[in-house]
């Protein structure tokens, strides 16, 4: 299956999601918080969630509604999981990033792979 490309705001949320996932506490306020933290950058609950909903229709993460708490008055957080697909394409984009820095990192090793200047 050919992957769906992704920007590099929804790379962001996708990862944070698989970041906070492990501690059950992907959703929108969280993410949000961490995005801010992590990057510097700003961001809105609403940035948020458009991104979440786009990657949602793109397969690459899941959404289920929890259970309700007293801290937020008895409403339900909606909570995000990573897919399948969208562990893939995180791991694919790892993958590019990777041998292109290695290749910046290590100019010599790239041009001894690639056979240039070996004629």
């Amino acid at each position: 299956m050919k992957r769906s490309y992704l920007g590099e705001f929804e790379e962001i949320v996708l990862l944070t999601v698989a970041v906070l996932e492990l501690q059950k506490q992907a959703y929108g306020v969280a993410i949000t918080h961490e995005i801010i933290e992590q990057t510097g950058r700003s961001v809105r609950l609403n940035q948020i969630h458009s991104a979440l909903d786009r990657l949602e229709d793109k397969g690459m993460v899941k959404s289920e509604m929890g259970e309700p708490t007293a801290e937020r008055g008895g409403r339900r957080k909606r909570l995000f999981s990573v897919t399948a697909y969208g562990r893939r394409t995180l791991q694919e984009i790892q993958e590019v990033r990777v041998s292109f820095w290695n290749r910046l990192l290590n100019p010599l090793n790239s041009i001894g792979q690639r056979g240039w200047g070996m004629g």
